[in-house]
């Protein structure tokens, strides 16, 4: 069989070698701790990273909703707006429109047209503001009432911006100045 031998280490060459162990430790762990640390700190930080990125993700697929009903409720104020100013190739026509409307609104109500007025504008940036002026008469008060409802119902939309009744022993007189926007088509271009 084999031969058993055995090596006899001193104390001295066992502590030297306990030593060299303790100092290889002692090197390994001032590099490798370190290593480690670091490591450990940068997967920190991807982790954090990525959660601020998951965060951010979840705020825009939530925001993505809420911006889907802000564009749709832009759109159809867009739509409405557009619904509610004149239009026309030319600056007289949309004129001629708004007295059109006007003078048959008051006759729809009951209202008998007495007269109207030329058309003042004001232009500025492409929008065209168009005032215009009517006077009328009604033996009935309703009937003025109705003419009001139906202007603010009108589409596109006539705003009120003067308005003026008087009775007299037989029937009411008024006048009313009502204002309409517009954009020119030679203005959009």
């Amino acid at each position: 069989m084999g031969q058993h031998t055995s090596v006899a280490i001193s104390t001295r060459e066992r502590n030297l070698l306990l030593l060299l162990g303790a100092v290889g430790v002692a090197f390994l762990a001032s590099y490798l701790f370190p290593a480690i640390g670091a490591w450990s700190q940068q997967r920190d930080q991807q982790i954090e990273a990525l959660e601020l990125a998951l965060d951010q993700e979840q705020r825009l697929i939530e925001n993505s909703a809420r911006w889907a009903g802000d564009r749709a409720e832009v759109e159809l104020r867009e739509t409405e707006m557009q619904l509610g100013i004149f239009s026309g190739d030319t600056i007289p026509l949309i004129e001629a429109a708004i007295q059109q409307d006007l003078s048959r609104y008051a006759r729809e109500s009951g209202l008998t047209v007495n007269s109207t007025r030329l058309a003042e504008r004001l232009e500025t940036e492409g929008w065209l503001l168009i005032s215009q002026e009517m006077s009328f008469r009604t033996s009935e008060a309703d009937r003025t009432v109705a003419f009001l409802e139906r202007l603010g119902e009108s589409m596109p939309r006539l705003r009120v911006s003067d308005f003026s009744l008087s009775r007299s022993r037989t029937q009411y007189t008024g006048a009313i100045t009502v204002v309409g926007f517009a954009r020119p088509a030679f203005a959009t271009d």
